[in-house]
């Protein structure tokens, strides 16, 4: 998606388009690849980009180039913009700033998102100085009920932010940890996820899809 950069795009990229961030790792797009790829079966191409969370822009101007990719690969259609851990407050900052940004965002998942962190995109606080008159993005936050990285608290307390300056936001509990919730497995000796290709975690991973491609469109 630009010199150096790298995407795997599942599907056909077309008007049912959502481009996908993991979260804080260096170039890790295969980890969420079960999620991409059921998401794909049912439809929805996937662009899923590598982004470097430790650039010393905090990995801005790569999410930038990928969310600019995926909105020429989307056909001139919204994109659905799905973030994971960090890479979902990234995709909440693009999300809140996407008429700055000059991006259509039609539809915003983030999966665990840790909302206590500083945005990759603006630099700060996620939902600070989001401008003023931008239409609303409908926002759908799941949560893991046992993720011990993540609490569903952070999820929950930003969505009433988000309610509270007019952007529609619901909380979702699903049953899964930081990592199943997007396709994911920890390796602690590595300190660093990969795709997981268990049966339990494909169950999650079929249950995450379903309520993306129920709020698809909406």
């Amino acid at each position: 998606y630009a010199p150096g950069r790298a995407a795997d795009v599942y599907g056909t990229p077309g008007p049912a388009t959502a481009l996908l961030w993991h979260g804080t790792q260096t170039d890790s797009r295969s980890a969420v690849r079960p999620l991409a790829e059921v998401l794909a079966e049912r439809g929805l191409a996937v662009i899923a980009a590598d982004w470097d969370s430790h650039a010393p822009d905090a990995g801005r101007s790569d999410l930038l180039a990928s969310a600019r990719f995926g909105a020429q690969q989307a056909a001139g259609s919204d994109l659905t913009v799905i973030g994971w851990s960090l890479g979902g407050v990234a995709a909440a900052g693009l999300t809140l700033r996407a008429s700055e940004l000059d991006i259509a965002v039609g539809h915003t998942v983030c999966l665990g998102g840790a909302f206590w962190a500083d945005d990759p995109i603006s630099g700060g606080v996620v939902q600070s100085g989001v401008p003023a008159g931008t239409t609303p993005t409908p926002f759908t936050l799941l949560t893991g009920d046992a993720d011990a990285v993540v609490p569903a608290s952070a999820s929950i307390e930003f969505a009433a932010e988000l309610r509270v300056i007019g952007w529609p936001a619901e909380v979702i509990e699903v049953a899964a940890d930081h990592g199943s919730i997007a396709g994911a497995r920890y390796l602690a000796d590595d300190d660093r996820y990969e795709a997981a290709d268990d049966p339990q975690t494909h169950a999650v991973v079929e249950t995450v899809a379903e309520i993306i491609m129920t709020r698809f469109g909406s």
